[in-house]
């Protein structure tokens, strides 16, 4: 009978050992046009956001989290933990030299899945170079709808849907699915939600959800409400997902927004009226929520004031993983972990940011800031605690001890950020024209009141394809790793998430059978894939 006791507690020792030898899973939510001021727990008054401040009543809730201005400059920043001068090369795009954090939990041992939006270039195989075994994705090689009768891309297959089917649903679903299948872990979830971008249109929640017309602008709230909730849904479906399946107390969840409301938006915050600020360098363009949660790991209902930026989430992810970081990789972020835990850590004094969606080798906005206070390159200084719109630059001549203090702080950080860009992105940049339907700066093409006219099909046809071409490019030589002008079958799956389907689409590019691809030979497999 002592035996049987003896090898009972063994197993449970063994047990209890392999669970705390286990590596956290990690769910990064991402969500499109979602400045500060839509959540509750902030202080909104317009949404219902109950989800979420759940989650930061036990969690933690960050007061001064800031990004980019607009959608592609946070998403480099996020995914690489570098800012925005050492490595943007333009709007829609990620440079495939870069690392990202999938490429580092995936050598770490994590499966990794990422289902939303991309808007980063890179063609099918995109998401496996950076690291993502599977995806369910909008705005990979195309942009069709999102929302009602979407068009989507699911690990290499586009697939448009015509029966009133919601994409935030479809794209939930899998990202669920996912988590189901990868339960025994560990796994990585990037999520970057397409809600809540614009157009604001009916969801699934909305009483006029299949009569509803689409709508653009961003000036008038429509159905955006009704988006935010829907919003808060979903991450509430995933949040009772790991609840299901036991995973909540072993998984890493952080939330944040990809830049300020969209345009003009109205709302209702602490007591005043706020406008969306998206595609602005003000505090209504870079403030966005951020909230982690992991219940008995992270501290429960702690609020700080500490300022982080995008780059901050890649070596937050990775110490909390014990994934090790390249030191050549000279991230630009610093790990939050420390506050996430209820611990001091290291605060920044400041932050900065290098703007341009364009890319090229001047910034749009260039600026260092706290959370009272903000200093351009150009020389404009602004009290942001008391003036976030930005209306009322400081001469020194007005400038108080506290103030002239501050100013000699943001014109330091600056100095530090002094010099020029890498000429590598630098020949990369592209001139920014807005996305679909909206101008540069994320307001409503218009023209006497009505939608632009969209472009022509054969001049989009063209730019696309362009477009095309130089991704398919640069997908081969990040490929070539020998940079002997051909790909080996090795170098071909070497980025694959299906390796079998891979090496069947390899062994019919390869005409000349030699057993590589010439440059011309991927191509052509590019143009076949249409």
């Amino acid at each position: 009978m002592k035996n049987i006791y003896a090898v009972l507690f063994g197993m449970l020792l063994a047990l209890a050992a392999t669970a705390a030898e286990r590596k956290p899973n990690v769910v990064l939510i991402l969500i499109d046009d979602f400045g500060y001021e839509c959540v509750t727990a902030n202080g909104g008054e317009s949404y219902k956001t109950p989800v979420m401040d759940k989650l930061a009543a036990t969690g933690v809730r960050f007061e001064q989290c800031h990004v980019q201005p607009l959608c592609t400059p946070t998403r480099v920043q996020l995914m690489t933990g570098l800012g925005n001068k050492r490595n943007y090369t333009h709007f829609g795009h990620l440079d495939p030299s870069q690392k990202t954090f999938g490429n580092l939990l995936k050598s770490a041992g994590y499966a990794t899945c990422v289902a939303g939006k991309w808007q980063l270039s890179n063609g099918f195989e995109g998401p496996a170079h950076f690291g993502f075994d599977e995806y369910c994705l909008w705005q990979l090689v195309r942009r069709p709808g999102r929302y009602k009768n979407p068009g989507l891309e699911i690990n290499g297959q586009q697939r448009d849907y015509n029966k009133n089917e919601y994409g935030p649903d479809i794209v939930s679903d899998y990202a669920l699915d996912f988590i189901t299948r990868k339960k025994d872990g560990p796994f990585f979830l990037y999520y970057p939600m397409m809600l809540t971008h614009a157009p604001y249109d009916a969801t699934p929640d909305s009483p006029d959800y299949l009569t509803a017309k689409s709508v653009g602008g961003t000036k008038e709230p429509h159905h955006f409400p009704d988006m935010t909730a829907y919003t808060d849904k979903l991450i509430g479906k995933l949040v009772a997902k790991l609840e299901e399946l036991h995973l909540r107390d072993n998984t890493l969840l952080l939330i944040l927004g990809d830049n300020g409301t969209g345009r003009g938006t109205p709302s209702k915050f602490k007591g005043r009226d706020v406008l969306g600020g998206k595609g602005t360098s003000t505090m209504w363009g870079t403030h966005v929520p951020a909230i982690g949660n992991w219940p008995g790991h992270f501290a429960s209902g702690k609020v700080y004031g500490d300022l982080i930026d995008a780059t901050d989430f890649l070596p937050t992810i990775c110490e909390a993983t014990a994934t090790p970081v390249p030191a050549e990789l000279k991230l630009d972020g610093r790990s939050f972990l420390p506050q996430l835990r209820g611990e001091k850590g290291q605060p920044r004094d400041w932050l900065y940011a290098w703007y341009n969606p364009d890319g090229g080798a001047t910034a749009k906005a260039e600026f260092a800031h706290d959370a009272l206070f903000k200093l351009y390159s150009t020389g404009r200084f602004f009290n942001v605690e008391k003036d976030d719109n930005e209306k009322s630059p400081l001469a020194d001549a007005a400038l108080d001890a506290v103030a002239q203090a501050e100013k000699a702080k943001l014109q330091e950080a600056l100095k530090q950020h002094a010099g020029p860009r890498d000429p590598f992105f630098v020949k990369q940049s592209q001139s920014f024209k807005g996305e679909t339907g909206e101008d540069a700066d994320g307001n409503k093409k218009s023209k006497r009141g009505k939608q632009a006219a969209p472009p022509e099909p054969a001049a989009a046809g063209a730019a696309a394809a362009v477009q095309a071409g130089q991704d398919r490019v640069a997908r081969f030589n990040a490929r070539d790793l020998n940079h002997d002008g051909k790909l080996s079958l090795e170098e071909f799956l070497s980025t694959a998430a299906n390796k079998k389907t891979a090496q069947e689409r390899f062994e019919q590019a390869d005409t000349d059978k030699d057993g590589f691809l010439s440059r011309e030979e991927f191509m052509n497999m590019g143009a076949k894939a249409k």
